[in-house]
């Protein structure tokens, strides 16, 4: 009787019944990007909008994503999600501290390592996504784009270049909303309204 119970225990599967928690990840991430990147490209400065937005949605909603794609046995948005969260929360304190008298300012060799650390994550997470979707494949070849042209930027402190970063960061941010309202209208509409490839 003892055998037959376990029998039966084994092949039991529960079904996820869960929503994609994609949208929310993709959407942080992306929102977060534009209004940071529109102050690269020069339309305003670095306050308080930015720093609050990295932290609360860039930052803490994008981990709240990456913990639900773990549930969802999602490898890759776990990853993206918890990393790219932690890297908002990251980049705000690092500008933060210095400024609350925690920390010495940070040195530029220090940034573009910071800067050159994150492309290579985002440049391997490119090669990743050619296994995925196209609206993905856009978002991180963007991305990795912006990193080198952050680290070129920052490196030679031209703002030429950082302003052109703050351009391809805009349009970056704008494809991860695309990606993340689209599969949320694909949902809803229960058939493919937006293209995602």
């Amino acid at each position: 009787m003892e055998n037959i119970g376990r029998e039966l225990t084994k092949d039991v599967r529960i079904a996820d019944v869960t929503a994609n928690p994609a949208p929310l990840g993709l959407l942080a991430f992306g929102m977060t990007t534009v209004l940071l990147n529109l102050h690269n490209a020069g339309f305003f400065g670095l306050g308080s909008t930015i720093f609050a937005m990295g932290i609360f949605f860039g930052g803490i909603a994008q981990i709240i994503a990456g913990i639900m794609e773990w549930k969802k046995n999602n490898t890759f948005g776990t990853t993206a999600f918890i990393a790219f969260g932690f890297f908002w929360i990251s980049l705000v304190s690092m500008i933060l501290l210095p400024k609350l008298g925690l920390s010495d300012p940070m040195p530029t060799a220090a940034f573009v390592s910071f800067l050159t650390i994150w492309g290579l994550f985002a440049f391997v997470m490119f090669v990743i996504t050619l296994k995925l979707s196209k609206a993905l494949q856009v978002v991180f070849g963007l991305l990795t784009i912006l990193f080198l042209l952050l680290i070129a930027g920052n490196a030679f402190g031209n703002v030429a270049i950082l302003q052109v970063a703050g351009v391809d960061g805009v349009i970056c941010g704008l494809a991860a909303m695309y990606t993340g309202l689209g599969q949320v209208m694909n949902e809803v509409y229960k058939q493919p309204m937006i293209s995602l490839g």
